[in-house]
């Protein structure tokens, strides 16, 4: 289901919750800058650029002229499917006053179920420009393969059987000179996978009550620090081996921390994040003495951290509620396929391409042999629990399509998901203000 959200200003308190897709490694161009001596700025006319198979779409389109000149030439208007195959062309003339604005409505034949490229492109004797925009056709619908192998769930029991014999050794340290008159800031620490010591943020409200539980896994080598700002739940930041103060065994770049290991599915280093991921929820339920209510937590992430929420999820019924945004490396496999057609090579697969390039003897077959026990989506149908998604339909780290490929695989019937138009790899404030309506009714707090 696919909830909008216009009342929300009336009636959202405000959740601040970062999305750490953010990083400056991972900062994906943005296309929607508003620049140049004409201006064209696209509007569908179905929120969140969301149309039905029988519906025609239709954008309202104004231009702005910035010159004294009056202008002519003509707005053309190309179609593709997400992986770069034209699907229609055409153009409207363009006639416009200096220092004026004008608006089109641009119409285009229905589509069948997917996410499609829309290129607006603006020719005149004097100017040229291209403004880029996606649009989805009923993506509820839209199905994917499963590359699941047929050990993938003896792998993961396996997983966490190593992971159980690995004694905690839990350390929480009170931080004083973090902490408020109204909170109390803990750092803690445990033994994970392989004896790996990871460590968190634990930020508990002075009230004396029992709280539900935010607990927030990190963006692709992202710091996460003391979340103070939720006064409904006990925050526990969890940074994962390679992320934030857990870096005494993995400390290195953005570029290479995807590939330790990837030619070999044991040792691939999101197997000892995955379950850094379930040792953290053993963390929150061994200490329900700080007045954590571990009948109700809710796991969140964007980008990497989003996949490793859904994971976790998956893995793990301790987790009552999930909401991710933008989560990375879903469907991988179309996920290949699409990021093929792109102009210029963005992340993960600038990454993965680099490294097959200079490494002969790694073919696809080999990544995929490792990388399908690591995909999002495989895990997706094991995840029962209320879900919500935020996506960026201009995203390219994460395609729509593959988000909601993996969406549709959730097993929960209790699932919503957002789509933001104009934004690449985040969502928007107006996505987290209707976060916090959603999570605060499905904890029944007032």
């Amino acid at each position: 289901m696919m909830k909008t959200f216009g009342y929300v200003y009336l009636f959202a308190s405000l959740l601040f919750v970062r999305v750490e897709a953010r990083a400056a490694a991972f900062q994906q161009e943005q296309q929607t800058e508003e620049t140049g001596d004409i201006i064209l700025k696209p509007s569908p006319r179905s929120e969140n650029a969301v149309f039905k198979k029988n519906e025609q779409i239709v954008y309202n389109l104004r231009v702005e002229n910035n010159t004294n000149a009056y202008t002519t030439g003509r707005i053309s208007y190309t179609v593709t499917t997400d992986d770069g195959k034209k699907v229609s062309v055409d153009s409207i003339q363009l006639a416009i006053k200096g220092s004026s604005t004008k608006d089109y409505v641009v119409k285009i034949a229905p589509k069948t179920s997917g996410f499609y490229r829309v290129n607006f492109i603006v020719n005149s004797a004097e100017y040229d420009d291209t403004v880029r925009r996606v649009f989805g056709v009923d993506p509820q619908e839209i199905r994917s393969q499963l590359h699941k192998p047929a050990d993938f769930d003896a792998f993961w029991k396996q997983s966490r059987e190593q992971l159980e014999k690995i004694t905690p050794r839990y350390r929480v340290l009170e931080r004083r000179d973090l902490s408020t008159d109204k909170k109390r800031v803990y750092a803690v620490e445990m033994h994970s996978f392989d004896n790996v010591v990871v460590r968190g943020w634990l930020v508990i409200p002075r009230d004396g009550k029992k709280f539900p539980v935010h607990y927030r896994v990190p963006g692709y080598v992202v710091t996460l620090n003391p979340n103070m700002d939720s006064d409904d739940f006990i925050a526990f930041d969890l940074n994962v081996r390679g992320n934030g103060n857990s870096k005494d065994v993995i400390n290195i770049g953005t570029d290479n921390y995807c590939l330790v290991n990837v030619e070999d599915k044991n040792k691939y280093v999101y197997r000892g994040v995955y379950m850094d991921c379930i040792r953290g929820l053993d963390f929150l339920c061994s200490h329900e003495d700080l007045g954590i209510d571990t009948s109700k937590i809710f796991v969140e992430g964007g980008s990497q951290g989003g996949a490793l929420a859904l994971v976790t999820a998956a893995l793990d019924h301790r987790v009552k509620v999930l909401t991710m945004q933008v989560p990375l490396y879903a469907d991988i496999h179309d996920n290949m396929a699409i990021s093929a057609s792109y102009d210029k090579q963005v992340f993960p697969f600038k990454v993965f391409r680099r490294y097959n390039s200079v490494h002969p003897g790694f073919t696809w077959d080999k990544f995929f042999s490792t990388f399908d026990y690591y995909d999002p989506q495989n895990f997706a149908p094991m995840v029962k629990c209320p879900v919500l998604m935020g996506i960026g339909l201009l995203d390219q780290f994460c395609p729509p399509r593959c988000s909601m490929a993996l969406f549709n695989h959730i097993s929960s019937d209790n699932k919503e998901y957002v789509c933001v138009p104009n934004s690449t790899h985040e969502v928007n404030m107006n996505y987290f203000m209707f976060q916090n309506l959603w999570l605060r009714e499905k904890f029944r707090i007032p």
